[in-house]
């Protein structure tokens, strides 16, 4: 028996993402989650990153999209929408929020989905792009290919959650900035660029 073939691929190094057209995205944490969960990089187990401060929780499957990383290609297209030069990559795998009209009880699991646009946002001088999808075949999203296709109430949700879920009890500071929402072909594109951000990372080492 060859053993090695028993070991658990890493989530963000050892799993095949798919293509910007159809994506597989690792999730971490789902609506039901009273905390967050968060791959660890170096071993690539779930591990407990914080208990969310408010009530507030989110809004749909949650997680990113393996060998992705955000860097200086993923940072060029928010410093073209800002007319800056400063904004750098968050240094993560791509994050990717994951629509579906189930109820899907823990992470820890692979999905397919179709990417149909995404949230640029700023956490502090840092791209934190969500990459919004639907999941293949889902009975009530699986037919979108547009994020205008989504209840605007569905979108407000989303903005609202990221733009919350890093803030700090008792602070007036907003840490997290909404910039604009994009459609399908932008988020392939930010897709490919974070794909190219892994591939110069892993030539690096």
């Amino acid at each position: 028996m060859d053993y090695n073939t028993l070991h658990k691929a890493h989530p963000w190094h050892g799993i095949d993402p798919g293509t910007p057209e159809e994506v597989r995205a690792f999730i971490e944490i789902v609506p039901t989650d009273t905390v967050k969960y968060e791959v660890d990089k170096e071993s690539g187990y779930l591990s407990l990153d914080r208990p969310q401060k408010f009530s507030n929780t989110v809004p749909s499957l949650y997680g990113f999209l393996p060998r992705t990383y955000c860097s200086t290609r993923m940072a060029e297209l928010t410093n073209k929408a800002l007319a800056r030069y400063d904004v750098e990559g968050d240094g993560d795998p791509l994050d990717i929020c994951v629509l579906t009209e189930k109820d899907v009880t823990h992470g820890d699991i692979l999905v397919s989905a179709r990417p149909i646009g995404g949230l640029r946002l700023l956490d502090h001088n840092q791209a934190d792009d969500k990459i919004i999808a639907v999941l293949k075949n889902d009975a009530i999203y699986g037919d979108m290919t547009d994020i205008e296709q989504l209840p605007t109430r569905i979108v407000r949700r989303l903005i609202h959650y990221f733009t919350t879920y890093k803030d700090i009890p008792g602070e007036s500071h907003q840490r997290m900035k909404f910039v604009s929402i994009y459609g399908p072909d932008v988020a392939r594109d930010v897709i490919v660029r974070s794909m190219e951000d892994y591939n110069n990372l892993m030539s690096s080492k």
